[in-house]
């Protein structure tokens, strides 16, 4: 029989709205500054138009990847090169993409802020190549390269003492540190190959050398300081043989010391010492990130062996300090995480590192996190009010300021008993920037919280920080520094999403 003739074609309505492409496979960090959660299965992400009938809870908050919902914009290679002078050819061919106007403008600002914040990081640590450089001239050097520029140590740390040295490059004068470690603490061979980092130590040269007779090194047979009201012994000791580090950032204090001498500003002006606060709570979670994925581990992480740098601080910006600026966090310990044993630098490190046998603990990096909050703040805690499983009350952090219930909630976090309620460092880095830049919860006072609205809080807030940075440079003629990197930082990467999962977890 003949075939029967074939059915017509029904013309299919195309859908307003793609779905969204699934996550990519491999590292859910790939993309800098995003933070990535995971829903149970069966749950979508909370709708565009309406608020979720059934908040997430704080277990299902965290966790693994969530399929990216950002408008279309344009695609990201035809923006880098984008500028006012671009012909307007060009611009005519972008303008018809299916992006639109708004995808233009949208992608503009992203690859803006992705510029920004490389120049201002260049800033901050300054040129690779030029520091490539100064390690190969320090290479073979030793003391007698260097100027000793004052004999006792400008810090001294849990794990070392640190001395200002000079050192000729290029024509000018430069400051070094040189760090020393103390008996039993030497991790030098595992920080020479940590990458460069803002939040990590920048080692330059390592050398092995006879300590210089006017260094004075407390506690340390056969170091003495040759001062100028000292006599000549008529045999002296011979100065002990020690491994030294060059580092490229000078330490003014460690953050012991920092939290020590604030005191009188937490009480004075607590807005601003909690936020200082935050700022470095957000460094000190992106250095131990970048540690992670070098496969090394903080050494004693607590307050003495944090470093604190001070930034230059333009004299336009001294009038509007009440007192303290934002100095640079360096964590300078650290060993193998494949290393089970290692030298404790102190008593309490070992209660601490035995605390952490018990059933069901904080990991170790979580746990001083939420600790050195309590610190930070001046709250007073101890090994037994973090892991003593009788009891369920951490000590009450006052609230003096609009940061103080955001860190005692994620102290809490931190510290939770059930791994399922507890945030990792990467959430803790999220949840403080959200403290910090927003949104913050009267956002949602009168209208419902959605992805929408979060979309669009996020593309008029990126605006308003580009239009920031411009009237401060022809105006003002401030210079952006850390706290304007750091920024930068946040709302390069960051998403909808979330933002959705973080407000969710800050705010229940």
């Amino acid at each position: 029989d003949p075939l029967p003739p074939p059915l017509p074609k029904k013309q299919l309505q195309r859908a307003e709205s793609l779905p969204a492409p699934a996550p990519p496979h491999g590292d859910p960090e790939a993309r800098a500054g995003s933070i990535v959660y995971s829903i149970p299965a069966g749950q979508g992400a909370p709708p565009r138009d309406r608020p979720s009938k059934k908040p997430l809870s704080k277990s299902q908050s965290l966790g693994g990847p969530l399929a990216p919902s950002s408008p279309q914009k344009a695609p990201s290679g035809s923006l880098k090169e984008l500028t006012f002078g671009t012909g307007d050819g060009e611009l005519g061919q972008l303008l018809q993409s299916p992006a639109g106007v708004s995808g233009v403008v949208l992608g503009c600002q992203e690859a803006s802020l992705a510029r920004l914040s490389a120049l201002l990081q260049e800033e901050l640590l300054g040129p690779e190549e030029r520091l490539q450089l100064l390690e190969a001239e320090l290479l073979g050097k030793r003391w007698a390269a260097l100027g000793v520029l004052e004999p006792q140590p400008c810090c001294q740390s849990g794990d070392a003492w640190y001395f200002r040295v000079g050192f000729t490059f290029q024509h000018s004068q430069l400051q070094l540190a040189a760090k020393v470690p103390k008996p039993c603490c030497s991790s030098l061979g595992v920080q020479s190959s940590l990458g460069s980092h803002c939040s990590i130590q920048r080692p330059l040269g390592r050398f092995t050398d006879r300590l210089p007779r006017e260094l004075l090194l407390p506690g340390i047979p056969g170091a003495q300081s040759q001062g100028p009201n000292r006599e000549e012994p008529a045999c002296p000791a011979p100065q002990p043989v020690l491994q030294v580090l060059l580092c490229a950032e000078v330490p003014q204090q460690t953050l012991a010391e920092f939290v020590k001498g604030s005191h009188a500003l937490h009480r004075s002006s607590p807005g601003h010492y909690e936020r200082l606060g935050c700022l470095l709570l957000l460094q000190l979670c992106m250095g131990l990130e970048h540690l992670r994925g070098q496969n090394v581990v903080q050494g004693d992480l607590c307050p003495e062996n944090l470093l604190l740098v001070q930034c230059p601080c333009p004299p336009q910006r001294q009038r509007e300090l009440l007192g303290l600026s934002l100095p640079r966090l360096l964590i300078s310990s650290f060993f193998k995480a494949q290393e089970k044993q290692r030298p404790c630098s102190s008593s309490q490190e070992l209660d601490w590192s035995q605390a952490l046998a018990a059933p069901s603990p904080p990991t170790a990096a979580e746990l001083n996190l939420g600790r050195l909050i309590y610190q930070i703040l001046h709250v007073d805690i101890s090994l037994e009010n973090i892991l003593d499983f009788r009891s369920k009350r951490l000590p009450e952090i006052p609230s003096l300021s609009i940061y103080s219930a955001g860190l005692k909630r994620l102290a809490s976090l931190l510290l939770h008993r059930d791994p399922q309620q507890r945030v990792s460092i990467l959430q803790a880095r999220a949840i403080l920037q959200v403290l910090l830049w927003g949104p913050r919860q009267e956002l949602f006072a009168r209208s419902r919280k959605s992805l929408e609205l979060l979309q669009s809080w996020l593309q008029v807030k990126r605006a308003l920080l580009l239009l920031r940075f411009a009237e401060n440079s022809a105006g003002a003629g401030v210079s952006p520094g850390l706290e304007e990197w750091l920024c930068c930082q946040y709302f390069q990467g960051v998403t909808e999403d979330t933002l959705y999962q973080v407000t969710q977890v800050l705010y229940a």
